[in-house]
């Protein structure tokens, strides 16, 4: 139940970790014909490609990445979004799905309140601006946020979905999961401490083969011990 089968192999930074049939991922890169680790982490494959995962790392933001993030401060055409990076991201009133007059930030979005946005842009120095013009981005009310490694997110996530659709399924919570690191969850009490569990025992056995279903067991134990189902 607590995934403690066969782990994925740790590979160091110049440890050869394929060969010409395979394709290089991130984390790697191609010399020779043969493919090495370019740092510290997990190797995985999977349909032909190479990738090694980092053990642990603070979040580089990239154009596109999904976030969830928190407002820190407010100017009277823009917002600062803390993005668990090392310096908070001008949201710009022109970047959000409302019309908002001069001055009349605070009405919209105020300190404390988190959001699902993206990265716009990011520039030569590492500067980063985030929008929420997009179909998917939103105001996340009530509910709470839980940080895990960001280097993480993508086993928390799983193979198109997988991973954390299982973890909505069967607790019934709404949850979004951030590039950067940050998830929001919302659900009943119960509901929601039972997820954040099943993200910590992702986020603690990443590396372990049969992860989905250590999960699942993990899962259906806590409602039976719970004495009851997730709710509807």
């Amino acid at each position: 139940m607590e995934g403690k089968g066969p782990v994925r192999p740790i590979v160091i930074p110049g440890e050869a970790v394929g060969g010409p049939r395979l394709k290089p991922g991130p984390g790697t890169y191609s010399e020779g014909g043969r493919i090495f680790a370019s740092q510290l982490g997990i190797l995985s494959e999977r349909d032909g490609l190479v990738s090694v995962i980092p053990l642990a790392g603070r979040y580089i933001p990239q154009r596109g990445d999904a976030i969830v993030g928190e407002i820190v401060d407010i100017g009277p055409s823009h917002w600062l979004v803390d993005i668990n990076s090392p310096y908070p991201a001008p949201l710009h009133a022109t970047e959000v799905p409302w019309h908002v007059e001069f001055g009349d930030t605070a009405r919209f979005l105020n300190v404390g309140d988190a959001i699902l946005g993206h990265v716009s842009s990011v520039d030569e120095i590492k500067r980063v601006s985030v929008t929420m013009n997009s179909p998917e981005s939103r105001r996340l009310r009530g509910g709470q946020l839980l940080e895990v490694s960001p280097a993480k997110v993508p086993r928390v996530i799983g193979k198109e979905g997988s991973m954390i659709s299982l973890v909505t399924d069967l607790t019934h919570c709404r949850i979004y999961v951030g590039q950067n690191g940050r998830i929001w969850l919302d659900g009943t009490d119960g509901d929601t401490v039972i997820a954040a569990r099943a993200i910590r025992l992702i986020e603690e056995r990443a590396q372990a083969f049969g992860l989905t279903e250590s999960v699942r067991e993990f899962l259906e134990s806590a409602y039976r011990h719970a004495d009851g189902r997730p709710s509807a």
